[in-house]
């Protein structure tokens, strides 16, 4: 799956949400997904809160087959900026 595939499922994910912050899901050489408020891309951009992760994790997160806590309890993410916006995040996802 492409990341703009990925993006799509985030996308449906904040439709309705109250989701006001920006951030960054930073796939390495894979590419970003970027959320601005309800607008999600796969263009980089500058972010309130970064997260580092594989392209698998953050399709498994999309899915619903990993929750985003146990993947950072796993060191299988990395926050770097404003966790609180991390953590508004996670309950969308």
């Amino acid at each position: 799956m492409g990341m703009e595939a990925t993006a799509e499922k985030i996308r449906a994910r904040l439709a309705g949400a109250d989701f006001s912050s920006s951030v960054k899901f930073d796939c390495g050489t894979e590419g970003v997904v970027v959320i601005d408020g309800a607008s999600v891309s796969t263009d980089d951009a500058a972010t309130d809160c970064v997260i580092s992760l594989s392209k698998d994790d953050l399709e498994a997160m999309v899915a619903g087959e990993l929750s985003p806590t146990a993947a950072f309890m796993q060191g299988k993410l990395k926050v770097d900026g404003d966790m609180s916006v991390a953590m508004q995040l996670s309950q969308i996802l």
